[in-house]
């Protein structure tokens, strides 16, 4: 399930700084990065499953494994673990309102800190 008008789609933003912010709020980039895209998770263990809130951005300028990427944020999204097949973001699923909450409160918190350093073009 995508999140819809966080505000978050399309800032421009410095890739370290980015990743700073998100570290502050518990999402990481472990393995899922390459040169010009990277997604941060959130995993979520909670009675009903397990969830992970998305993060994808990708690099508009530089290179992301060096780390001096302006990187362009892409719509969030929150998906349920399925062992061993993966992460399901279909609007089948089923994702209960308190985590929902929490996943909208985390980006609108990541969005008011990112709000200063959005780069204008």
């Amino acid at each position: 399930m995508y999140f819809e008008n966080t505000g978050l789609e399309d800032i421009l933003v410095d890739f370290n700084l980015l990743q700073h912010v998100m570290g502050k709020h518990g999402l990481t980039k472990e393995g899922q990065w390459d040169y010009e895209r990277v997604t941060f998770d959130r995993k979520f263990d909670v009675h009903e499953g397990r969830y992970y809130l998305r993060v994808f951005a990708y690099a508009v300028d530089g290179d992301i494994d060096a780390g001096d990427a302006t990187v362009k944020i892409m719509k969030p999204a929150i998906g349920k673990y399925y062992y061993p097949f993966g992460v399901e973001y279909g609007e089948d699923e089923h994702f209960p309102e308190h985590l929902l909450k929490t996943s909208a409160d985390i980006l609108a918190t990541i969005k008011s800190e990112l709000k200063a350093f959005e780069i204008q073009v």
